[in-house]
């Protein structure tokens, strides 16, 4: 994906996830979302495990395994269409994505700099503190504007 494609993808994939970021509203039922609606709805175990083809004691351990955290989007989906209901499924980043990408920059460019800082004070060569700022912040720009998953490699 090109440079510019990738900050437009990147912040109307943040306008979307807005709505969520924050937000316990989709955050799992302590017993899991399957039972809280199977029971919210009124239906037994074997009723759903009618609707999904499965052995009623299979609807138990699939709803034991979705509040262990241990069940697959597939097994979700299926009891999802058995209650009438439409499976969600989203990453939601606890910060802006355009966010992340700068924190990332400006850790990026910290580390440059303090490199090049280095090398420059050994060659009684530093520059002021303006300077240097003004240095910094354009080089997080310049990171930000190519970032792509080289952003990502460890130092």
């Amino acid at each position: 994906m090109r440079s510019n494609d990738r900050v437009a993808a990147r912040k109307q994939l943040d306008k979307r996830l807005d709505l969520l970021r924050g937000s316990d509203v989709y955050a799992r039922p302590p017993r899991g979302w399957i039972k809280a609606i199977r029971e919210a709805l009124g239906m037994t175990t074997a009723q759903v495990a009618a609707r999904m083809g499965v052995s009623q004691p299979r609807v138990v351990e699939i709803e034991k395994a979705e509040k262990a955290g241990a069940t697959t989007l597939n097994t979700l989906e299926r009891a999802a269409q058995a209650m009438d209901c439409q499976l969600i499924y989203a990453f939601v980043p606890k910060k802006p994505l355009v966010q992340l990408i700068e924190d990332r920059a400006r850790i990026i460019a910290k580390q440059r700099m303090m490199t090049t800082g280095h090398s420059m004070a050994l060659e009684a060569q530093s520059v002021s503190y303006d300077d240097e700022k003004e240095q910094f912040e354009q080089m997080v720009r310049r990171i930000v504007d190519k970032a792509g998953s080289d952003i990502w490699k460890e130092q």
